[in-house]
C-alpha cells in the first residue's frame, strides 16, 4: 500500500517519468538498427552518443531557471519540447547528424528529467515521506513495456521512423496532463545562503554510478545478445526490458525499503548484487544467462539512484532544493552519457564482455561514496 499512496501523492511527475522511460526503452531495444543506420562501430557509436552530454551539461543551468520562469507549466512545456525531438534518430542518416540528434534529445529529456526530479523532491518535503523510487519504478515500468513491443515491431518489420513516431505521439498525450503548482521560493534566502555545492557533487555522484550501470546494460545489452551470443532481434530488445522489469521490481521494493532501512543500507547492498550481475552478463554463454546478470544488475541497482536524489533533497536547503536536485541530478546524467561512449571504447578494444567487468568494478564506487558521506553527515546537511 505505500507504493500506491506514494504515486497517488506524485502522480503527475509519475506520468513525466513514464514519458522518458518510453522513448530511452524504445531507444535501447533499437541500438542495433540504428548503429548499423549510420555505419558506425563500436567505439565511433559510443562517440556519437557523447552528443548526449552537451545537452545535459546545458540543463544544469538553463533548467532552474526555465523551472521558476514558467512555474506550472514547466514540465508539461518539457514533456513537448522531447516529444518534438523523438523523431530525431530516426532522421539522421549519418554519423554527424546522429549526433546532432542526441545532443537535442539529450537536452530536452534532461529538461524533463530534472524538473519531475524537483517535483518529486517538493512533495516529499511536503508530505514528509519517501517517493523518489515509487517515480523512478514508473520510469522502469514504462521503459520495459516500450523495449518489449519495440522488439515485437522490429520482429515484424517497423523502421525506426514508424516506432519513434508512435513514441512521440504517446509522450504528447502523456505530457498533457503534467501541469502542477509549485513550491514558492524564498528569493532573499536564496542569495543570502551559499550554494551547498560539496553536498549536490558527493549525492550526484552516487546517482551517477548508479546511472553509468543502468546505461551501460540499456545501451550494450541487445548488442551484447544479438552479437556476442548470436541472439535474434527479439531476444536482443528483451535484454533491455529484463533490466527495465526486474528494476522495476527493486524500485517499487525500494520505496518500501526506504521506510524501514537507512539509505546507506540500500546503497551497500544494491550495488553488491549489481556488481555480481554484471560479471553474470560478462561470463554468459546463452541470452538466458545474459537475462540472469542483467536481472540482478537491475534488482540491485534499481533504488541507489533514487536514494542518491533523495538525500540531496532532504540535506539542502528549502530555498536550494530544486536547484541542488537538479544539479544533482545532471551530475547523475552523465552516467547515462559516459556509459555507453566509454564502454565503447572498452567494448571496441577488448570487447563487450570486459565493459561488463568494467561496470562491475564501477558499481563498487557507491558504498564508498556513501561510507564518505554518512561519516561527514554534520558537514554536508545544510538542511534548517
Amino acid at each position: 500500500m505505500s507504493v500506491l499512496s506514494a504515486l497517488a501523492l506524485s502522480r503527475r511527475p509519475a506520468v513525466a517519468f513514464m514519458c522518458v522511460g518510453t522513448f530511452w526503452g524504445s531507444f535501447a531495444a533499437q541500438v542495433p538498427v540504428l548503429k548499423d543506420g549510420v555505419g558506425a562501430d563500436d567505439t565511433l557509436f559510443g562517440l556519437i552518443l557523447l552528443g548526449t552530454s552537451i545537452g545535459l551539461i546545458s540543463t544544469m543551468w538553463l533548467v532552474p531557471l526555465f523551472d521558476r520562469w514558467l512555474g506550472a507549466w514547466a514540465m508539461p512545456l518539457a514533456g513537448l519540447t522531447f516529444a518534438g525531438v523523438a523523431l530525431g534518430p530516426a532522421f539522421a542518416g549519418t554519423a554527424p547528424l546522429f549526433f546532432l540528434a542526441m545532443v537535442l534529445v539529450g537536452y530536452c529529456s534532461g529538461m524533463l528529467d530534472v524538473i519531475m526530479n524537483a517535483r518529486v523532491s517538493e512533495l516529499e518535503a511536503r508530505h514528509g515521506r519517501s517517493l523518489m523510487n515509487a517515480n523512478h519504478a514508473m520510469f522502469s515500468v514504462a521503459y520495459a513495456i516500450s523495449a518489449v513491443l519495440t522488439g515485437v515491431a522490429r520482429e515484424a518489420g517497423w523502421e525506426p521512423m514508424q516506432i519513434f513516431s508512435v513514441v512521440a505521439v504517446l509522450i504528447v498525450v502523456m505530457s498533457i496532463s503534467l501541469r502542477m503548482e509549485v513550491e514558492p521560493v524564498d528569493e532573499d534566502a536564496r542569495r543570502a545562503n551559499r550554494f551547498p555545492w560539496p553536498t549536490v557533487i558527493l549525492c550526484g555522484a552516487i546517482v551517477l554510478v548508479a546511472f553509468f550501470v543502468e546505461a551501460t546494460v540499456e545501451a550494450w545489452s541487445a548488442l551484447h545478445i544479438e552479437r556476442t551470443l548470436g541472439g535474434r532481434a527479439a531476444e536482443g530488445a528483451f535484454g533491455p526490458a529484463v533490466l527495465g522489469i526486474t528494476m522495476a521490481i527493486g524500485r517499487f521494493s525500494g520505496q518500501a525499503l526506504a521506510e524501514r532501512f537507512s539509505e546507506h543500507s540500500i546503497i551497500v547492498i544494491g550495488t553488491g548484487l549489481a556488481s555480481i550481475g554484471a560479471l553474470i552478463a560478462a561470463a554468459a554463454v546463452s541470452p538466458v544467462m545474459a537475462y540472469v546478470g542483467f536481472g540482478a544488475i537491475g534488482l540491485g541497482i534499481a533504488a541507489v539512484g533514487p536514494v542518491g536524489l533523495a538525500i540531496v533533497g532532504r540535506m539542502v536547503r528549502p530555498e536550494h532544493r530544486t536547484a541542488a536536485v537538479a544539479r544533482a541530478a545532471v551530475i547523475g546524467f552523465m552516467g547515462f552519457v559516459l556509459a555507453p561512449s566509454l564502454m565503447g571504447f572498452v567494448s571496441g578494444a577488448i570487447g563487450l564482455r570486459a565493459a561488463f567487468v568494467a561496470v562491475a568494478l564501477v558499481a563498487l564506487l557507491a558504498p564508498a561514496l556513501a561510507f564518505y558521506l554518512r561519516a561527514n553527515a554534520s558537514r554536508y546537511s545544510h538542511s534548517p
